[in-house]
This record gives structure tokens, C-alpha cells and sequence, in this order.
């Protein structure tokens, strides 16, 4: 059975109550939903609340999904507002945590230090970019969404995501050379 099928079940069975199903969407969607939330905040107590006031949603409107989209989309479009609500209220920089990204391997300390940089300097090029185009960018390359899915997401037109996805790469280009050029 697909997992979408899967997750369309679950919150049937939450709708009617079922604390069992909402456990088990609860685990299945925590780190997908704390990843998103952290590469859009980076603020690990909104991460926390993001990712429990959806769920809170979840539990409470599961009767309201129709199946007209996936519900991973479905729960990644209250995540986001719920983000997007949170970076609002709180107002605070957006700062980056290059540990979220090591992948120390058997690499030598040189390649692991240039690694680590290079990180560093995508995730600070990545917070410099306004909210709505982090978003499309992290749904992309960290979730592997379509644009459809993510307009549905964002709730916007298909071209304002392909918009937004224009102007986040030419820009991310532009902080990038920036960057590289003022460490020469």
C-alpha cells in the first residue's frame, strides 16, 4: 500500500478519535516536519512548537481533509503557515546551525573543515533569502517536492512558485559569489 494511502487512513482513523493512528502519523511526520521547520527557523523552541501546533491541527481538523491533494501536503501547507506565523511573532534573525548539515565520514580534518564551511556558507546564504523563497528552496531540494505540490503547500499559483524559485537561485548565486569573492 502507498504511503499516501497509508497517511490518508491514518487520518480517517484520527478523525474518528483514533489516538493509536495519531501517534503513528505523529512519529512518521516529527523529523520531516522538524527538518522543514528548522531550515526555515532555525530557532529550535519555534521548531518544537511549529511541529506540535501542526500536529495539534492535525488532530483537531483531520475531518476537514477531502483528499483533494496528498496529505503530506495537506499537513506541510499548516506547517508552513504555522512557520511562517511563528517567524512573525517571534521576529528574531534567522541564524544557522552548520551541525544540522555535518557528514564527518572518513574524510580528512582539511576536507572536513572545507565541507563544514562550504555548509556554513550555503545555510547563511539560504537565511538571507525571504521566507517565501526558503521555502520553495527547502521544500525542493530538502523534501523533494514538485512545484505543484509546493503552490499547494504555499497556497499560491504554480508560476509564483517557479517565480519564487527564479529569484531564490539568482540570489543564493549572487550571496554565494559574493561570499567567495570576499574570501579571496
Amino acid at each position: 500500500m502507498a504511503p499516501d494511502s497509508d497517511d490518508a487512513q491514518l487520518l480517517g482513523r484520527i478523525a474518528a478519535g483514533d489516538r493509536h493512528a495519531f501517534e503513528t502519523l505523529y512519529r512518521a511526520y516529527f523529523p520531516r516536519l522538524s527538518r522543514f521547520a528548522g531550515r526555515m527557523a532555525r530557532n529550535p523552541a519555534l521548531i518544537e512548537e511549529v511541529v506540535n501546533d501542526t500536529m495539534l491541527v492535525v488532530w483537531q481538523k483531520a475531518a476537514s481533509y477531502d483528499g483533494s491533494c496528498k496529505p503530506s501536503t495537506w499537513i506541510f501547507a499548516i506547517a508552513y503557515r504555522k512557520t511562517l506565523k511563528g517567524l512573525k511573532l517571534t521576529d528574531e534573525p534567522v541564524e544557522s546551525d552548520a551541525s544540522l548539515y555535518e557528514d564527518e565520514g572518513d574524510s580528512q580534518p582539511e576536507q572536513v573543515l572545507g565541507r563544514q564551511q562550504m555548509q556554513q556558507t550555503v545555510a547563511d546564504a539560504l537565511d538571507a533569502l525571504p521566507a517565501a523563497q526558503r521555502a520553495v528552496m527547502v521544500l525542493t531540494y530538502y523534501h523533494d517536492m514538485a512545484y505543484a505540490e509546493i503552490a499547494e503547500i504555499v497556497d499560491c499559483p504554480l508560476n509564483t512558485v517557479k517565480t519564487r524559485m527564479f529569484h531564490a537561485r539568482h540570489r543564493l548565486k549572487d550571496l554565494l559569489w559574493n561570499e567567495r569573492e570576499s574570501s579571496r
